[in-house]
């Protein structure tokens, strides 16, 4: 954030009595029109399989429910179709950041959901390892840039204080959402036979054309920005513009946001953005690792079938409790790097019970720990990020280079938990998962003194140098940016 405030002329400011008023209003109409869209969005993509954080749902659940038998594939091929869909959805996540501004989210969006659910549909029809290669690619190279382009878009209509709760949200609802695909899958299933498709094609089918139904309602719904949204009065557009302004979530200048590959690279090269991207890897190799596999885990515990869908279903719930919570203390006292932290010994404490023992119920209650500590350290790494990037496309360039951590981490964890460390132990991969999460802890403290360090030495600036003798296009290097710690 900065210090300075925005240039109060040239109209008249709200009283303080109508600011509050219009502070409660704003963001509930933002809470309630736009959240929900974005939060939508990122469930079709959970349901779908798609390589976001929270990756792989429903073809996790259509491989119990036989998939993978019924195409007489191998664990190898399984895993080689995940990876393959990873590979355009890492390429699209920067171009499609880049671009997000200039096609305006209210088409790009929309565009993308209606793409995939066209796709995922297709997937149904899946007769041999070649046509999921094809439908796992094309699944990849149209949901890229998604999640990037949400967290960049939700940037653009709140200040960075309020900005966690709402990027916890949509992400730990679709954490939640897992609980609720295993019921749904479990349901689906039992759909076998039904105009001749097996159950796990059904799943592809409901969900796919679901999504593809909401991906055309949603090009009429979204707002290209805060100017143009139709639910804001005039007077509560200004507002917002305004407070947006002056925590520079968006530039006074609409001319200071033209695409710059010096900005690209000046994201790249940022201290803060390299030791995020470090925690993004981490954090994501254990994200998809869990998304993926954990019903897998919990199968491999003794429960089989839909009692296994069932069971998936718990730590997802307090996954999602304890995103929600910790994101409102995180927004509240602005400690996203001690939120990191603390979750990263969950972390910790979780896989170390996972490895400790051969107790299948102490495994099982493993799971509570180390996804609960996985999933609500995601928004809190994500708003660190955006919070400490400045402007338009350093942040747009600093979101999708840790998204790009996090789905290479996902290459990796596909095939940690795959073939290079089998189940129903996981040897290999817990114990690297334990390295990976005290590399959390480390980093993010690393992190933390930086910005610390650097927020001294821009104070100690401050009081030797007018604002008007700095340099213009600084973004977050100027001594007027306040880091977010």
């Amino acid at each position: 954030m900065y210090v300075d405030v925005l240039d109060k002329t040239g109209r008249d400011h709200p009283s303080e009595q109508d600011s509050a008023i219009l502070e409660a209003v704003v963001w509930r109409k933002f809470d309630t029109r736009l959240l929900p869209m974005c939060t939508a969005v990122y469930l079709m993509s959970f349901f779908l399989g798609t390589p976001s954080n929270q990756d792989i749902n429903n073809i996790a659940n259509a491989r119990v429910a036989g998939m993978q038998e019924a195409l007489s594939i191998s664990n190898y091929q399984f895993t080689v179709a995940l990876t393959l869909t990873l590979v355009p959805y890492i390429a699209m996540e920067l171009p499609s950041n880049l671009i997000l501004k200039r096609v305006g989210p209210d088409r790009l969006l929309p565009a993308m959901v209606t793409s995939w659910g066209i796709i995922a549909c297709m997937q149904g029809f899946v007769t041999s390892y070649t046509g999921l290669l094809l439908c796992r690619f094309f699944l990849g190279l149209t949901q890229g840039g998604l999640l990037p382009g949400l967290v960049l878009y939700l940037s653009s209509f709140y200040p960075g204080e309020r900005l966690q709760m709402r990027i916890s949200a949509f992400f730990s609802s679709a954490s939640l959402t897992g609980a609720f695909a295993g019921l749904l899958a479990a349901g689906i299933t039992h759909m076998d036979g039904i105009g001749g498709k097996p159950g796990w094609a059904w799943i592809f089918f409901i969900e796919g054309l679901f999504t593809f139904s909401f991906g055309i309602a949603s090009f009429f719904i979204f707002p290209r920005s805060p100017e143009t949204a139709r639910f804001l009065s005039p007077e509560e557009r200004y507002y917002v513009i305004s407070k947006l302004k002056s925590s520079r979530a968006i530039s006074e200048d609409d001319g200071r946001d033209t695409f710059s590959w010096v900005e690209v690279l000046r994201a790249f090269s940022s201290p803060q953005v390299i030791l995020l991207i470090i925690v993004t890897f981490f954090n994501g190799t254990q994200v998809f690792g869990l998304a993926l596999f954990e019903i897998t885990i919990v199968a491999g515990l003794g429960y089989t079938g839909n009692q296994a869908q069932l069971m998936s279903v718990p730590p997802f719930v307090l996954a999602f409790l304890a995103s929600m919570i910790s994101s409102y203390f995180s927004d509240r006292y602005a400690c996203r790097g001690l939120t990191v932290i603390f979750f990263s010994f969950w972390c910790i404490i979780g896989f170390s019970m996972f490895y400790a023992t051969t107790s299948q119920h102490v495994q099982y209650a493993s799971l509570f720990f180390s996804m609960t500590g996985t999933y609500a350290a995601v928004p809190a790494i994500i708003t660190w990020m955006v919070n400490n990037s400045a402007p338009h496309i350093r942040r747009a360039s600093s979101i999708a280079f840790g998204f790009v951590a996090n789905c290479s981490g996902g290459i990796l964890a596909i095939w940690l938990l795959g073939s290079l460390s089998p189940g129903p132990n996981y040897t290999a991969a817990t114990i690297a998962y334990i390295i990976m999460s005290t590399g959390m802890a480390l980093v993010s403290s690393l992190n933390l003194l930086y910005l610390s360090r650097e927020n001294r030495a821009k104070a100690e600036r401050r009081l030797s140098m007018a604002k008007d003798d700095e340099p213009e296009h600084l973004g977050d290097r100027s001594a007027w940016f306040v880091y977010s710690l």
